[in-house]
């Protein structure tokens, strides 16, 4: 596949309650079965625990077993893999998204807006810097859930923007990515933020979410979801267990972003 073309797994689980090992069973499952190259799948947040509170007792090291698991996959299938899950580091804890490659390189980015309604910020230590990984020649703005709500966290700016000290329009991205465990009774902000992220930053938006029932008794509708650089929607899931792959295309964001050049008017701003 060229340079030109991108393989993207979502990977939408019913998953085990704080059960780590029955949960990395299941995925190694999925991505051994799927059919299309494999270039980037995608895990949802959390995705060896479920959206647990008690990082007491879950929480591992960079050096554990999850990321280790992490590493043996990636390098098994030669994919990148991505997803987050529950750290501990210097006595701190982190919902932290990690972007692992084949070699067994990797970079991370920890969650920036910790999730108040549900006790999240008295567990978890936020995060206060972006990460943009970067595969063949691809740019992709990596975040995590309830990160989606607040637009200038993800927002890139123009060609004004760029000439801003530190502005965030020299990080430009093609896609924007959010791993999730996103609750059925709040789904319509789900979808309809993703899609205005992908209309407001002309990219590919893709979610990743999961679906059942938690520990806590709150049911996931997954509505895993990829729209457009004009806010199309190319591909949705909703309340069944999924493992999608999907090509995103180059020339369909140069010939967007050509034909509608409103990111040249952006306003110019830094991210504190």
């Amino acid at each position: 596949m060229s340079r030109e073309q991108l393989n993207i797994t979502l990977i939408q689980p019913d998953m085990h309650w704080e059960d780590k090992a029955a949960n990395l069973r299941q995925y190694e499952q999925y991505i051994a079965a799927i059919e299309e190259k494999r270039e980037v799948v995608v895990l949802p947040e959390m995705f060896s625990t479920g959206f647990s509170m008690s990082p007491e007792r879950l929480a591992e090291p960079m050096d554990g077993p999850t990321m280790q698991w992490m590493k043996d996959v990636s390098r098994q299938y030669r994919c990148i893999l991505t997803g987050s899950l529950i750290i501990e580091e210097e006595g701190r804890y982190y919902n932290r998204l990690v972007w692992m490659q084949p070699d067994g390189s990797y970079g991370y980015y920890d969650k920036r807006h910790l999730f108040a309604y549900g006790g999240e910020h008295e567990h978890y230590t936020r995060g206060d810097k972006r990460l943009i990984a970067q595969v063949k020649g691809w740019r992709i703005c990596l975040q995590v859930c309830y990160d989606l709500r607040f637009p200038v966290w993800a927002r890139q700016g123009g060609r004004s923007a760029a000439q801003a000290d530190g502005g965030a329009g020299a990080e430009p991205y093609d896609v924007l990515l959010y791993v999730a465990n996103w609750p059925e009774r709040r789904s319509l902000a789900w979808k309809t933020l993703l899609q205005t992220r992908a209309i407001e930053n002309m990219c590919y938006v893709i979610g990743v979410n999961r679906v059942g029932t938690d520990g806590n008794g709150i049911y996931h509708s997954g509505d895993s979801s990829v729209f457009g650089p004009l806010g199309e929607t190319i591909w949705q899931q909703a309340h069944t267990a999924a493992c999608h792959t999907i090509t995103l295309h180059r020339d369909t964001l140069t010939e967007t972003r050509a034909s509608f050049p409103f990111l040249d008017d952006a306003d110019a701003f830094l991210l504190l």
